[in-house]
């Protein structure tokens, strides 16, 4: 029998290792990964100020996997009805059971323009375009105006690094960073009194804030909103919003509780649009993707077991999505929401620390949390 994990992101990892340690020896385990390593999305946008960070926050795949056959490969196409995965390479991969990790891509909208001058940030290397772009158009205009476009945890990330690295280089009071979000809020899908600490802490360390304001188009130095007025830019970062990934066609299919796709497939993470138990859609994040990816090993873990015993399909797990809280970075500071307690400073601040300590310690790489914390330590100490 062969299960096949495609992506190793938050979702897919967490699901790999878990079917290590609960299905047999004799289940074949096979995680396709395009990079053959795991990257910690949720700290990308640091890298723009040091680009350092990259060497904690990736893990190399046969560092935190012990039996699973570890493919580096791109996956171009998932049939679910056939149970046949297609590769980059032209080769196929046939399952009995998948899940489908392989989170999501940045959605442009067919704005025009705004793909092609725009940047995203779903890489290392799109972190390292953006610190490029940043010193680029601080030497052409010392007086420069960075525009973010959306406003979701991504963005405001983006904004308050780049607001950050301006006063490391001594130009706060030169360089504007303007947020821009469609809706009426920053944050807009989290509790209000979460977005509203955000949007003061953004206030705060100097990022222009500019809610119900809809991109329309984008030229090489202008922005042209839906009302018609134009933004003159010097660098321009797109975090807008999110597909899904190529190999589903760019769609995020609407999935149960079960996180099922047909009967031997599943979709885990930012790649699906999930509704949980409760019928609430669950948002797409670090922590549902974790814990989706628990739900799913349960699930595969009983099929498999049920292949072999002939007997009535087990009854599977439904996830049901409750947040112990949120948690954005903003520069060197951070809001964090604990259950009804909003946290900003220093206690926001160690929070931040912790999570991403643990969560690298919870996936094996414990040198890169220590590194991590490290690092954070000496970063709090030169600011």
């Amino acid at each position: 029998m062969r299960i096949v994990v495609l992506g190793a992101g938050y979702a897919g990892l967490t699901l790999a290792r878990k079917l290590e340690r609960t299905l047999s020896d004799d289940v074949d385990i096979v995680v396709v990964e395009k990079t053959g390593r795991h990257l910690v999305q949720h700290e990308i946008h640091r890298a723009i100020r040091r680009p350092a960070i990259a060497d904690d926050i990736v893990v190399d795949l046969v560092d935190v996997l012990d039996r699973a056959d570890i493919r580096q490969a791109e996956v171009t196409d998932v049939d679910h009805e056939e149970n046949v995965v297609t590769l980059a390479t032209g080769d196929e991969i046939e399952y009995d059971y998948a899940a489908v990790c392989l989170g999501a891509e940045t959605a442009f909208y067919d704005l025009p323009g705004v793909e092609e001058y725009g940047t995203p940030l779903k890489s290392l290397e799109d972190a390292a375009r953006i610190r490029d772009g940043f010193f680029d158009a601080l030497e052409a205009n010392p007086e420069g105006h960075v525009v973010v476009g959306g406003a979701g945890l991504s963005g405001v990330q983006v904004a308050g690094e780049l607001v950050a690295l301006a006063r490391e280089e001594d130009a706060t009071d030169a360089v504007t960073v303007t947020l821009l979000e469609q809706l009426d809020s920053v944050a807009p899908a989290f509790p209000e009194n979460f977005q509203e600490a955000v949007h003061e802490e953004l206030e705060d360390r100097g990022v222009e804030i500019r809610t119900g304001t809809a991109v329309a188009r984008a030229t090489h130095d202008t922005i042209e909103l839906e009302t018609g007025e134009t933004i003159d830019y010097d660098q321009f970062v797109w975090t807008g919003g999110i597909r899904g990934p190529d190999a589903l066609h760019g769609e995020r299919p609407a999935v149960q509780n079960t996180m099922r796709l047909g009967d031997g497939t599943f979709v885990v993470g930012d790649a699906a649009r999930v509704v949980d138990a409760d019928g609430e859609p669950v948002p797409a994040s670090a922590q549902a993707a974790v814990r989706e990816a628990r739900v799913v090993a349960q699930n595969i873990a009983r099929l498999v077991e049920q292949d072999d015993s002939d007997v009535f399909e087990p009854r599977l797990e439904r996830f049901a999505f409750d947040s112990p809280g949120w948690l954005v970075s903003i520069g060197d500071g951070a809001v964090a929401q604990v259950g009804p307690t909003v946290l900003t400073g220093t206690a926001a601040n160690a929070l931040k620390t912790t999570v991403g300590a643990g969560y690298l310690s919870s996936v094996g790489a414990v040198r890169n949390a220590v590194e991590l914390v490290s690092g954070e330590l000496g970063h709090e100490h030169e600011s």
